[in-house]
């Protein structure tokens, strides 16, 4: 398998359905005398802008941890054992609300979107 062919931004789904954002990151292990083990799939923005560059990184982490905390420092792993199948979509067995996901577009959407006129 090709992991970043056959994995990277590919559509994250739950166990029923729920599309949970792409992935944006794949989290390997290494070791001495084998081969690198992949142990996570990572979703978000600081993910994403890892991929960009270190500079990215630090401009979007230190955005995300002004606006709503440390709890958002660190984009979200899921462990590659909640990995179903993948094919055009990533599946997972997880559920999205077993997950913390969504948590910084609740945060947003409550704290931010909400406060636009006629939003």
């Amino acid at each position: 398998m090709d992991l970043l062919r056959d994995v990277l931004d590919k559509q994250l789904v739950d166990r029923d359905g729920v599309k949970m954002g792409k992935v944006d990151g794949i989290v390997a292990e290494l070791s001495r005398d084998g081969p690198p083990r992949v142990v996570a799939i990572e979703v978000g923005a600081i993910a994403m802008a890892r991929r960009f560059g270190h500079r990215p990184q630090q401009w979007i982490t230190w955005l995300a941890t002004k606006l709503g905390g440390e709890r958002y420092s660190k984009p979200h792993r899921v462990a590659w054992s909640e990995v179903r199948s993948i094919g055009v979509d990533v599946q997972l067995e997880a559920s999205v609300s077993d997950t913390a996901i969504f948590d910084w577009q609740d945060w947003l959407r409550d704290r931010v979107v909400t406060k636009i006129p006629g939003a």
